[in-house]
């Protein structure tokens, strides 16, 4: 991974281009027409990229499709953003092509979760801030009112990671400060051993993920810990994991993961506001963050 400075896209201003582009999963146009007027009214100038709603069986475009809407966004001056539509999958498709491209030389914002971690994790290889943050649906949904929206808001005009807290009775105490990364787990995982893996010795990882049962979460948890992975990280950040059921070994995700870094000393927060529910607080990856843990309270706060 990339130790060169790490760059923060220019704040969006009043008339700035933002592109909505569809790099994975196919996006119902509703949604999309729907997001357009709340990008507006903030002050920026939304359009759609030539291949968003193309369809080429599960995704949304044939590879060459969505890596040139993808392209064209990236090398656009005006472009100064970059909203995906939705995840799904098919963003790994398009790494080798778009790890090529002088992203440094203009960085722009991408923002996204879910399938979109591959793309963040491109972007930390290149050293660029991005945004695990709300997608169409989210912003269409609620008019970009929500406390999420705004807060993602806030970070494309410049206001940085916000503070973020949370509580949980399986939080281990203490305090940590590194690099940001992570997002969905399955999606990450997919990226060991890879020019664009971001689960490095001494990061604070984010993790979430939906509908992965118990065991599978936990055979990428010792993948990680047999290559030690696991045990040299900064801290540790717990999102929602949903969609899954009991089993026989764990009743909950969160005690499964708690057994698993039960023998390292760095800081672990649980039940953190982000991943596929109503509530997803962005996340700035790459950034240099403090993890703080208390007790039962959590806080993760922007400090470089």
């Amino acid at each position: 991974m990339s130790q060169r400075p790490v760059l923060t896209p220019r704040p969006l201003t009043h008339g700035d281009r933002v592109a909505i582009v569809s790099p994975a999963g196919i996006i119902k146009p509703q949604m999309v027409y729907n997001c357009l007027p709340v990008l507006a009214d903030r002050g920026w100038v939304p359009y759609v990229g030539e291949n968003t709603f193309n369809r080429y069986g599960t995704f949304a475009g044939t590879d060459e499709e969505r890596y040139s809407d993808l392209e064209t966004a990236l090398l656009d001056p005006d472009t100064r953003a970059i909203f995906c539509s939705r995840g799904g999958y098919g963003a790994v498709h398009l790494l080798e092509r778009l790890d090529k491209l002088p992203l440094r030389e203009d960085p722009k914002w991408i923002v996204g979760y879910s399938d979109i971690s591959a793309l963040h994790a491109l972007m930390t290889k290149h050293g660029i801030k991005s945004v695990h943050a709300p997608m169409c649906k989210h912003i269409a949904t609620t008019r970009g009112r929500d406390d999420d929206s705004q807060a993602l808001f806030r970070i494309l005009e410049g206001g940085g990671q916000q503070r973020v807290g949370a509580s949980h009775p399986l939080n281990r105490p203490g305090r940590a400060e590194g690099q940001l990364v992570g997002g969905n787990l399955a999606v990450i995982a997919g990226l060991i051993s890879t020019g664009f893996d971001v689960i490095r010795p001494g990061k604070i990882l984010f993790i979430e993920d939906i509908a992965e049962p118990i065991y599978k979460v936990e055979r990428i948890l010792y993948t990680l810990r047999l290559s030690g992975v696991l045990g040299s990280l900064a801290g540790l950040v717990v999102g929602q994991f949903t969609d899954y059921a009991p089993d026989r070994g764990s009743r909950t995700m969160e005690e499964m993961i708690s057994r698993m870094v039960a023998d390292y000393g760095y800081p672990v927060a649980f039940d953190f506001p982000f991943g596929h529910v109503d509530h997803n607080v962005p996340m700035l990856c790459s950034a240099t963050v403090a993890l703080d843990v208390d007790g039962s309270s959590a806080t993760l706060t922007e400090v470089g």
